[in-house]
C-alpha cells in the first residue's frame, strides 16, 4: 500500500507552516476517516460509535451501572448532551435508567439484557474491523503509534 503524504491528499498548495501544524492536521484527518468507517461499519446493527460506546461503558461497569456523569468521563469522544444520548439509547431498550438506592438525587444507566446481546453479536466483528484497518501495520508500529498517541494525549491536558 502506498502512502500519500498529507499536502497531496488534501490537495494543498503550499507546504505546512511547521511540522507540528501537519502532525495536528494529519491527526484530525485520521480520527475523521476512522470514524466515518466505524459509523459506516456499525449501521447494518443500527448503533452509532458514541452508542456503541456507552453500551461498552456500561457492560465495563457491571450491575451496578453508573450516572451521567461517569458516563461522560468514560467516553472516547465528548458528547455535550449525555442525558439525550442517554434518552435515545433507552428508548431503543439497551440501557435501563432508575433512581440510586443510596442517594435518590441520582439516576443510574444500567446495560440491559438487550443491550448485552447486542454487544455479544458485535464483539467479534468489531474484533474484525480493527484488524482489518490495521493489518498493513506490524504489532510493533502499532504499540510505536500507541505510545505517541499516549505522549500527544498527555501534551494537550
Amino acid at each position: 500500500m502506498k502512502q500519500k503524504d498529507l499536502q497531496t491528499e488534501l490537495k494543498q498548495t503550499r507546504p505546512f507552516k511547521t511540522p507540528a501544524e501537519e502532525a495536528f492536521v494529519g491527526l484530525q484527518r485520521t480520527a475523521d476517516q476512522m470514524m466515518r468507517r466505524a459509523t459506516q461499519f456499525m449501521k447494518s446493527w443500527g448503533i452509532s460509535p458514541t452508542q456503541y460506546n456507552v453500551l461498552r461503558i456500561l457492560r465495563g461497569a457491571g450491575p451496578d451501572g453508573l450516572c451521567c456523569g461517569e458516563i461522560s468521563d468514560r467516553m472516547i469522544t465528548s458528547d455535550p448532551d449525555i442525558t439525550r444520548l442517554l434518552d435515545r439509547i433507552e428508548k431503543l431498550g439497551w440501557i435501563e435508567r432508575a433512581r440510586s438506592t443510596k442517594d435518590r438525587r441520582v439516576v443510574l444507566a444500567k446495560i440491559s439484557k438487550k443491550g448485552l446481546e447486542l454487544l455479544k453479536q458485535m464483539d467479534q466483528p468489531i474484533e474484525d474491523f480493527n484488524q482489518e484497518n490495521s493489518k498493513h501495520m506490524s504489532e510493533k508500529k502499532l504499540r510505536e503509534l500507541i505510545s505517541l498517541l499516549a505522549e500527544v494525549r498527555s501534551g494537550a491536558e
